[in-house]
């Protein structure tokens, strides 16, 4: 009985930390869903054809993505397709040959310009 109210309460108490990142639910300032990836937070914004990711830091200060690369991989049922990202100001774009569809599965590659490389995943809204 003592063990399983230590486990509980270090679950409790644990949930807070895990929280700190885990923005699957949050929204960017935006409007999109935010996640980190490679010591940032990119947000995405779906437009039509057109994909966009800001980049903001912890402090949700936009980034300077010169220097960046990155690309995103978009599955929506049996269509995959993969994105070239251009860094341009605070974001990394690219356009799909077609409009890109709610719930679409969207995985974000990114590189720093220090190296660091990362990946997240993101559902179309």
């Amino acid at each position: 009985m003592l063990k399983s109210l230590i486990v509980a309460f270090s679950l409790l108490a644990a949930g807070p930390a895990l929280a700190q990142h885990a923005h699957g639910a949050q929204k960017g300032p935006n409007g999109g869903p935010l996640e980190d990836v490679a010591g940032v937070h990119a947000e995405l914004v779906v437009s039509g054809e057109t994909l966009t990711f800001h980049v903001v830091d912890e402090a949700g200060k936009p980034v300077d993505t010169a220097g960046f690369t990155g690309s995103a991989m978009l599955a929506s049922g049996a269509d995959r397709k993969t994105i070239q990202l251009t860094a341009g100001g605070q974001t990394l774009a690219g356009t799909a040959p077609s409009t890109i569809v709610k719930g679409t599965a969207v995985t974000l590659l990114i590189k720093t310009p220090a190296g660091k490389s990362g990946q997240a995943k993101f559902t179309t809204p």
